[in-house]
C-alpha cells in the first residue's frame, strides 16, 4: 500500500512540473517588430476610413518601419508602414489599417496610444492630384446615379480645335467601354498639374465639351505643363482604375505623351 501511495504522488509531481515547464510566460512587452506582434482587439481607438489624411507633425524610424504622427485636422494618430521617406509638414494618406492599442516599441523605448500599421502610406498631397476618391468612383459613368465630378477654371477653352483623328472629352466619356484599353489621342488645356506624385505627374485636361461631371479628363505622364497650356495628349485609357486608399477613376489615361503646343 506505501509503494502505491508513493508511485501515484511521485507520477502527480512529476505531472505538475511538466505543466509547469510547458506553460508559454506571458510578457507584458510588446514586441519591437510589428509584424511579429499578435493584434489586439481595438478599444479607445476606433479602424480609420480608407483614405483618411493630414498633415505629418512627427516622424521616425524603427525596426525597418516609419513611424508618422498625422494631424488630420480632427485629432492626432499615428501610423507607421514599411520604411519610406517622409518628414514633417508632408501631406500623407493613410488607408485603413490594423490598430495596434497601448503599442510599446522597445527599439524606441517609446509608449503609443495607438498605432495603425498599414502595408504603405501614400506621400505628396495625392488628395490635391486624386481628385476622384471613391464616392466619385467607376459609378461616375455617364448615366450613374453617383454625384458627378466637377472641377472649376478660369482657363478660357474656346477654340480648342480637336486632334486630328482624335476625341473630345466629351466622346471619351460617350464610349469608355469601347476605348478602354487602346490609344487615344486628345487636345485639351491644362486646369490643373501636380507634379511627381507615386512616381508621376497629374494633368486634369478639358476642351470645352461635356458637362458637368463629363467634362475633365485625368491624365498621368512623365512630362511636365502648367495650367492653361495647351497639350495634345496620346494614352492608353484605362475605366475603373483602383490606386488603393480610396482613390479610383472612371476613366484615366494613363502614362501618356504629352505635348505642349
Amino acid at each position: 500500500m506505501k509503494q502505491f501511495v508513493i508511485l501515484l504522488f511521485s507520477a502527480s509531481l512529476t505531472f505538475g512540473l511538466a505543466g509547469c515547464q510547458n506553460e508559454t510566460p506571458k510578457s507584458a512587452e510588446q514586441p519591437a517588430a510589428p509584424q511579429a506582434a499578435a493584434p489586439q482587439a481595438p478599444q479607445a481607438a476606433a479602424p480609420m476610413a480608407a483614405g483618411q489624411s493630414g498633415s505629418v507633425t512627427e516622424t521616425m524610424d524603427a525596426g525597418g518601419y516609419t513611424y508618422v504622427q498625422v494631424d488630420t485636422g480632427s485629432e492626432k494618430i499615428w501610423a507607421a508602414a514599411p520604411k519610406f521617406d517622409v518628414k514633417v509638414g508632408d501631406p500623407v494618406v493613410v488607408p485603413q489599417g490594423m490598430i495596434m492599442k497601448d503599442y510599446h516599441s522597445k527599439t524606441l523605448d517609446r509608449d503609443f496610444p495607438a498605432v495603425y500599421f498599414v502595408d504603405s502610406i501614400l506621400v505628396g498631397g495625392a488628395e490635391a492630384a486624386m481628385t476622384t476618391p471613391s464616392a466619385a468612383s467607376s459609378s461616375q459613368m455617364p448615366g450613374s446615379t453617383g454625384a458627378p465630378q466637377t472641377i472649376e477654371t478660369d482657363v478660357d477653352l474656346s477654340g480648342i480645335q480637336p486632334a486630328t483623328g482624335g476625341k473630345t472629352v466629351q466622346q471619351i466619356y460617350e464610349d469608355p467601354a469601347g476605348l478602354s484599353g487602346k490609344n487615344v489621342k486628345i487636345r485639351g488645356k491644362v486646369v490643373k498639374f501636380n507634379a511627381d506624385i507615386m512616381g508621376k505627374n497629374w494633368l486634369h485636361i478639358q476642351d470645352g465639351t461635356g458637362a458637368d461631371g463629363t467634362n475633365d479628363l485625368t491624365v498621368t505622364t512623365a512630362t511636365t505643363a502648367k495650367v492653361g497650356d495647351t497639350v495634345l495628349i496620346e494614352g492608353t485609357l484605362v475605366t475603373d482604375k483602383d490606386f488603393g486608399y480610396g482613390y479610383k477613376y472612371a476613366i484615366l489615361i494613363e502614362d501618356a505623351n504629352v505635348t505642349v503646343e
